[in-house]
């Protein structure tokens, strides 16, 4: 356990941290898991749409260091490809 003062107050400040944390990558999946349940549904219309609602919360994330920039470019170009292959 913490023994300083210094300790004890980055103890609290990553538990804070980590409870955000957790809820912005929790949003971050569920959008993504929009977009992919469009597209196995067959919808392209609808798919797209997820797609295009999916990528600024994938750019923000990478804004707020949740996730790395490179595996956001992967995220969104591999969601990219499923929309495209329902053409």
């Amino acid at each position: 356990m913490a023994n300083t003062a210094q300790a004890k107050k980055r103890a609290k400040q990553a538990e804070k941290s980590r409870v955000r944390n957790a809820g912005q990558r929790s949003n971050l999946r569920t959008f993504i898991k929009k977009v992919i349940a469009a597209v196995n549904a067959g919808d392209k219309e609808k798919a797209q749409a997820a797609y295009n609602t999916a990528v600024p919360v994938i750019d923000s994330a990478v804004n707020k260091g949740l996730i790395h920039k490179n595996k956001a470019s992967r995220s969104k170009s591999r969601l990219n490809a499923k929309v495209k292959a329902l053409a």
